[in-house]
C-alpha cells in the first residue's frame, strides 16, 4: 500500500469519527466499512478535544453578555446540539432498560424501542440539571481557570468509549450499530488512550506556562492532571460497565452513550468540587 492510500484511509477514519460523534457539517462521502469503524475510534479523543474547545470558547465569551445561569443554559444547549443528543439518547434508552427489572432479553428489547419511558426521562432530566448546575457554578467561580479541564472532560469520556468497545463483549447478536465495531483491537485502544493522555498533558501544560515562571511546576501539574483524568475515567467507567454488563451480558451502542454521559458528568463534577474546595485549577 502506498503512502497516499494509507493517508487517505486514516483521513477517512478521522472524518468518520467526527461524522459519527458530532453534528458538524462534514459533507464528505465515506464508505463505512468495518475497517473504517475500527480506525475511527483512534480519533475519538480528538473529537472530544474539539468539542471541549468549542465549549471552552463559548463559556469564555458568553459571560461578557449574560449572567452565569443563562450563559450555562446556552452552553449546555450548544453541548447537546454539537453531539445531536446522541449519547443522551443512549443514556435514556439504557435507563429505561436497566431499571425495568426485566429479564435480559426484555431489557434489550426495551432499549431498542424508540419511545422513551419514565426512567429514561428521569435519567435524562437529572443529568441535564446536574450539568447545568455545575456549569453555572464554574461560570460563577472561575471559568478561565477551568478552561483546560473543560477541554479534557469530553476528551476522556470519549476515550473511555473506546475502552468500552474493546474490553466488554457486545450484548446483541450481530445487531445494532455497535456491532460494526467488532475487530477493534488492543492497538486501537492503546492509541486512543495515548492520544488522550498526550493531548491532556499538552493542554494543561500550555495553560500552566501562562501562570508559572518555571517549567518544572508546570510539568508536574500537567502530569498530575493527566494521571488524575485517566484514573478517574477508567475507574468510574469500569465500575459502571461491569454493572451494566452483568445485567445485559455485555454492552450495546446505547450503553456506550450512557457511559460517555456519566463519565463526562462525573469529571465535570470533579472539576467543580475541586474549584469549590479552593484547591486550585
Amino acid at each position: 500500500m502506498g503512502a497516499t492510500a494509507w493517508l487517505k484511509q486514516w483521513m477517512h477514519a478521522a472524518i468518520a469519527a467526527f461524522q459519527l460523534l458530532t453534528r458538524l457539517p462534514l459533507p464528505i462521502a465515506i464508505d463505512y466499512t468495518d475497517a473504517v469503524f475500527r480506525r475511527s475510534v483512534v480519533f475519538y479523543p480528538l473529537v472530544g478535544a474539539f468539542l471541549g474547545l468549542l465549549l471552552a470558547a463559548a463559556g469564555t465569551g458568553l459571560p461578557y453578555a449574560l449572567p452565569a445561569f443563562p450563559s450555562a443554559v446556552l452552553l449546555l444547549g450548544l453541548w447537546i446540539y454539537a453531539t445531536g443528543a446522541l449519547h443522551l439518547d443512549g443514556l435514556m434508552d439504557t435507563a429505561d432498560g436497566i431499571f425495568s427489572n426485566r429479564p435480559r432479553e426484555q431489557i434489550l428489547e426495551i432499549m431498542k424501542d424508540s419511545r422513551v419511558g419514565a426512567m429514561g426521562v428521569v435519567a435524562g432530566v437529572f443529568i441535564l440539571l446536574l450539568k447545568l448546575s455545575l456549569l453555572t457554578a464554574l461560570l460563577d467561580a472561575g471559568w478561565r481557570q477551568a478552561v483546560p479541564y473543560i477541554i479534557c472532560i469530553p476528551l476522556w469520556s470519549r476515550a473511555f468509549m473506546v475502552v468500552s468497545i474493546r474490553c466488554w463483549p457486545y450484548a446483541r447478536q450481530g445487531q445494532g450499530m455497535g456491532s460494526y465495531y467488532r475487530g477493534v483491537g488492543t492497538r486501537h485502544t492503546a492509541a486512543a488512550l495515548l492520544a488522550a493522555a498526550a493531548m491532556t498533558f499538552a493542554i494543561v501544560l500550555t495553560a500552566q506556562f501562562w501562570d508559572m515562571e518555571h517549567a518544572a511546576p508546570a510539568i508536574r501539574t500537567a502530569a498530575f492532571v493527566t494521571c488524575g483524568f485517566g484514573l478517574v475515567s477508567l475507574a468510574s467507567g469500569t465500575l459502571l460497565n461491569r454493572r451494566m454488563s452483568a445485567k445485559l451480558g455485555g454492552l450495546t451502542g446505547d450503553t456506550y452513550g450512557a457511559g460517555n454521559e456519566l463519565v463526562e458528568t462525573g469529571l465535570l463534577l470533579g472539576v467543580a468540587v475541586w474549584a469549590r474546595l479552593g484547591l486550585g485549577l
